[in-house]
Order: structure tokens, then sequence, then C-alpha cells
């Protein structure tokens, strides 16, 4: 077989090989094009990569979305991004974060809507992002959107709605919003699908930590909570010990020397000794009906009964009731005018109230001295107050003095006892009611206590 040489060209390194400069700079600008679309591409996958990192590194739902916010703007343009999740078994979805260069937004936290029958819908069925960029004409169109109304009244004109699936399963979708029409180009769309799986894991990751943080903090209550309450139930302890041991004491020991028949006690001593008997176990009855009451209170199984209460005929009442005991000090109880009107109460309830504040009055007033009850009717609410001449509050009393347990400086003129539980309980039933109680005092110079009910 033979070569024929006139077939074979030879190129020696001298010679050059030319091609049209039309050719050269097509091939020149594909190069620069390639090249930048690869440092873009790199440029996403670093954003994606930063994003990424920071949900791996335990970021909460909100933060992830923020995060979200401040960093896609340079591969989707927007104004708005809304961000919803799926609820009642996908039949439901609900706006749960949105944000915007604008203030105020007509669609926000709370927004929800069905899925059946809605566009979005078919979105979901369909797996792929929706782009709308006429707002106006898709609201002539689809009249019954209140979504689209509410977007158009912050000034949206262009959407690119984004579906969420995560592990094939629908979670949500990421809305982004602008304000120009014509704003999206299917480019958008596939930037949005190069990161849409990752962002999908991030938000159902960020679901998970914000719920375990919600659930340790609920726990972390809880706990503080029953702390609370066991710190309470060995309070009542200590005080039922403390505070039943001497009136038992007492009754056991008077009882004893009655029964003796080695003592023949003069028949005005045993009656005194009957009187000290019928006191204390008045006492101890006091105090056990005052630790259940915060019990009750405490636990949740506190209720009121709300009805209409005429104040002038429920505190005349009052006053002449608490009179008759004062009358043993000396002490006048006086009742100003009442304004026509009613307050809603419990009536069992305002009377504790009242008996509470009208009888610590009397217990701390010296002999021969004052109470004054005083009401003011204003626009919503009642204004009840209790003035005493007594002996005044400290700063420090008055700090302590609603809560549970509290013992004062200033003591009981006549040599009453006081459990400390009172005022404590007082002030949990009037919040109760919605009202509020207070204390205006200075030492030597008596104190009014007032407290604030609704009007009926």
């Amino acid at each position: 077989m033979s070569i024929q040489s006139e077939n074979i060209v030879e190129f020696t390194p001298s010679q050059e090989v030319s091609f049209p400069n039309v050719e050269i700079t097509r091939i020149g600008l594909a190069i620069q094009e390639l090249a930048q679309d690869l440092e873009g591409r790199y440029y996403e996958l670093q954003k994606i990569m930063h994003i990424t990192a920071q949900v791996n590194a335990g970021m909460y739902l909100e933060e992830i979305l923020e995060s979200v916010y401040r960093d896609f703007k340079d591969f989707i343009p927007y104004d708005r991004i809304g961000f919803s999740l799926f609820e009642d078994g996908g039949n439901v979805i609900r706006a749960h974060w949105a944000k915007a260069e604008y203030e105020p937004l007509r669609l926000g936290r709370g927004y929800s809507a069905r899925i059946e029958g809605s566009t979005l819908e078919m979105i979901i069925q369909s797996g792929q992002p929706r782009i709308i960029n006429d707002l106006e004409a898709y609201a002539k169109q689809k009249p019954e959107s209140k979504s689209t109304r509410l977007v158009l009244e912050e000034g949206i004109r262009s959407s690119l709605t984004c579906p969420l699936i995560a592990n094939g399963t629908p979670i949500g979708f990421m809305f982004f919003s602008s304000r120009e029409p014509n704003t999206y180009a299917h480019a958008h769309i596939e930037i949005f699908q190069h990161i849409a799986s990752q962002l999908a894991i991030m938000v159902e990751k960020g679901k998970l930590i914000t719920k375990l943080a919600t659930q340790k903090e609920e726990l972390l209550t809880k706990n503080n909570e029953l702390e609370r309450l066991n710190n309470l139930k060995n309070s009542f302890l200590g005080v039922a010990a403390h505070d039943l041991r001497n009136p038992i004491s007492n009754i056991k020991l008077a009882v004893s020397l009655m029964m003796d028949q080695r003592f023949d006690i003069p028949e005005d001593e045993q009656q005194m000794m009957f009187t000290e008997i019928t006191n204390q176990t008045h006492y101890m009855l006091s105090l056990l009906d005052e630790l259940l009451d915060i019990s009750h209170i405490e636990s949740g199984k506190f209720s009121l009964d709300l009805e209409p209460i005429e104040l002038s005929d429920f505190l005349t009442d009052v006053v002449q009731r608490h009179n008759r005991l004062a009358s043993a000090k000396g002490t006048s109880i006086h009742l100003d005018p009442v304004p026509a009107g009613s307050a809603l109460a419990d009536p069992m309830r305002l009377q504790q109230i009242m008996d509470n504040l009208v009888s610590n009055a009397v217990k701390y007033s010296p002999e021969q001295s004052n109470i004054f009850v005083h009401t003011v009717k204003a626009e919503d609410e009642w204004r009840v107050s209790v003035q005493d001449e007594g002996p005044g509050l400290t700063q420090s009393d008055q700090q302590r003095l609603f809560k549970d347990f509290a013992r004062l400086s200033a003591k009981p003129t006549g040599g009453e006892k006081s459990t400390g539980l009172g005022l404590a309980i007082t002030k949990r039933v009037i919040e109760a009611h919605g009202g509020q109680i207070g204390v205006e005092s200075t030492p030597g110079s008596g104190a009014t206590f007032w407290f604030t009910l609704k009007r009926a």
C-alpha cells in the first residue's frame, strides 16, 4: 500500500493559523459569559452554604427566615417575603411570618385560608412555582381572592409563589413579592429550584428547634410554678403547725382544768375560760378557711358568680354589722354618701373583701377612733376606700402588705390575732374581679386601703 505525499500537509512552528475576527470575538464573549455564569453560581452556592451552616448551628425558624430575607436579594428581587405553613392536615394554610421594606403589612402573621379549590392547591399539585407579573389584572380575574386584595393594598404588583416540599411532603409556601410589575422571570424559578429542597429542610429543622425551645420554656415555667406551689404548701404546713399548736394547747389546758375535780374553779373564771376557748376556736377556723381560700385560688378552682350589686345598700349593711363589733373598742365606722349605681361583683366575695378591710381597720385602730368608708363612681369603675386612724404603715410594711403570711411592725391595738393571709387573699379576689388594690399611708397618720371594681 502506498500513501501519496500530495495529500499530506506539514506545518512548521513558524506558520500561523488565521481565524476571522468575528469568530474570535464570539468565542471570547462566550467564555466571558461562561465565567460570569460560573461566578454567579459559585456565589449562589456560597450563600446557600452560609445559610445552611447557620441552620446547622441550631437557628430558630424566625432566624432562618430573617436570614433568607437578608441574603436572597442577590438571587431574587423582592420588596416583601411571606412565609406560610400548612395546618389541619394540609387543609389550611396560615401565614407565620412576613417582612417588607415598608409598613404596615395588611397580610401578616395569623392570616389563614382553606387550600381546597384555591390556586395554591394547583401549585402544590404541580410542585412548580407560579409567577404573576400583573396582580391588578389577576385580581380582576379572581375577585374572591382576599389575600390578593390585601397585598395590592400594600402596593405589591408582582409575585413569585414557591412551594416548600420536604422529603416529598408539602409543608408550606414562600412568597416573594415586588412593588413593580413584570419583576419575575423563569430564571428566578430556576434559582429557587436550586435552593428549594435545602430551604424546605432548613424550615423543617427550624420548626423543630423552635418547637423544642417552646416546649423547654413551657416546662421551665411549669417547673417554676410547681416549685412555687411546693413552697406555698410548705409555708401552709409551717403556719398550720405553728399557729394551730398554741390555740389547741390552750384549749386542751382549759378543758383539762375544768374537768379536774381537784380544782374548784369559780363560775366567772369558767366563763372566761369558755370565752377563750370560743376565741381560740374562731381563730383556728379563720386560719383554716384562709388556707383553703388560697389553696383554691392557686389551684385554679376559684370561680366568681358575678352580678350587679347596688353598693349603697350593700355597704350600709357591712358598716352596720361591723359597728356592732367595733363598739367594744369604742370605735365608730362611718359610711359617706354612696352614689347611686351598681358594681359587677360576686356578692359573697365582695363581702369577704369588705369584711377583711373593715375588720383590719378596727383591729389596728386605737380605742375611741373613727373609720370612714368612702366611694367614688368613675366612668367605668368604682373606687371604694376604708380609712382608719391607726398607727399607719412604714414603707417596709407596705412592700410586704399583700404577701402571704405577712408580719408587720404595726400590731393590733386590742390584742387581736392575725393570720397574715387576709390581705393576700383580698388582693387575689379583687384581681380576679379585674380590679386593683392599694394603700396610702404614712407612719402615725393612719392608713387608707382602696380597691376598684367594674361598673355593672
